[in-house]
């Protein structure tokens, strides 16, 4: 082992700390403002090497605030368009105006997130804590989550619940979605990583790009195939219906559990595919340093927990909204501590992503 890494990039390091709450981002309101909302991604920050941590941990809150606003339940879809432009103009610093999110905030059903409505002035002023070109790579990023938002409700409106159910049309629709929504992200983690923690070649750094977004659209491939009964409750069907067509399916079928073995082929499809994406994620680890153990710690538990609600996914019915498939807490605390011990034994990485990878079983 090299004898330059900095302390706080040590697997000892991080023992040491898996117990202690992560180190302030911006300011104690935003700490706990992101700690509120997110269950999957908070523990992940606490991997993070310091240099990159406030920034993705600011972006991740800055998305979440349009996904808020997005996902109301009520108000008209023009309305819910002009508050995320709005939104997103002051964020970039094209308007000063900031929107009244009084109104939403009242009727959101997550305390949580009617209380990071409250205080978006705070979330947008915590840009100021960062250089010029971090705070670029942030809203180059939230630009295109919020294009993504704002098309997602010029095909589907607003999520009330009970009416009629829209799909996307066709698989083409759906990678675009997955791009605008979290493969952009892959995008942003990797600038942010090559800009203060490692260096590569233009050719690998090229390789990491691409690994990035198809990292992003695994992690949202996943929620596209968990979330399928909520979804469908409030008229969202992110199943192409051009697919479903030729399984003699409509968006309406996925309604009823009973029609799980006539959906069960297409659905394992999806699952390939998000495999296949999950797999250039275990490659994008493999890429980066092995100095490098914060930043491989981070990627490796989102990882693992998208492999293990991958197989949870294919093992269920997802069509049975009584039966809510995900990855417990414990098995969260769980991962935490296998990717620890990976990291300190010789090949130990490779071998725990490989063990715990979703395998299909032949019929």
């Amino acid at each position: 082992m090299s004898t330059d890494i900095p302390h706080s990039e040590k697997p000892s390091t991080l023992r040491a700390n898996r117990g202690v709450n992560v180190a302030v981002l911006v300011n104690a309101k935003i700490d706990s403002l992101l700690e509120s909302t997110s269950r999957s991604f908070y523990p992940t920050l606490k991997y993070l090497p310091k240099k990159i941590r406030g920034q993705i941990g600011l972006l991740y809150l800055l998305a979440r605030v349009a996904d808020t606003i997005a996902d109301s339940k009520e108000g008209e879809t023009e309305e819910l368009k002009r508050l995320l432009s709005q939104y997103n103009d002051v964020a970039q610093g094209r308007s000063e105006t900031m929107p009244d999110f009084s109104e939403i905030a009242n009727i959101q059903d997550n305390e949580s997130e009617a209380e990071l409505l409250r205080n978006v002035p705070d979330v947008i002023e915590g840009l100021q804590e960062y250089s010029e070109a971090d705070r670029e790579r942030m809203l180059e990023c939230l630009e295109t989550i919020v294009g993504g938002q704002i098309l997602d409700l010029d095909r589907f409106g607003v999520a009330k619940e009970g009416g009629e159910i829209s799909a996307l049309v066709n698989n083409e629709e759906m990678d675009d979605y997955t791009y605008r929504v979290a493969g952009c992200v892959g995008v942003f983690w990797t600038k942010m990583s090559l800009a203060h923690l490692i260096s590569l070649g233009r050719y690998k750094e090229e390789e990491l790009f691409a690994k990035g977004i198809r990292f992003g659209k695994a992690l949202q491939m996943i929620n596209i195939l968990r979330d399928i009964p909520e979804d469908l409750r409030f008229g969202r069907c992110y199943i192409p219906s051009e697919a479903l067509a030729r399984h003699d399916l409509t968006p309406e079928d996925l309604l009823k559990k009973g029609n799980i073995d006539k959906f069960r082929p297409l659905y394992d499809e999806y699952l390939d595919i998000t495999n296949d994406h999950l797999d250039a994620a275990v490659e994008y680890i493999k890429m980066l340093p092995e100095t490098q153990f914060r930043l491989k710690a981070s990627c490796m538990l989102p990882v693992l927990i998208g492999q293990r609600t991958v197989t949870l996914l294919r093992e269920g019915n997802i069509l049975d909204s009584a039966d809510r498939i995900k990855v417990t807490r414990d098995e969260i605390k769980s991962y935490a501590k296998k990717l620890l011990r990976a990291l300190v034994i010789p090949g130990g990485v490779k071998r725990l992503l490989e063990k715990n990878k979703d395998t299909p079983k032949d019929d």
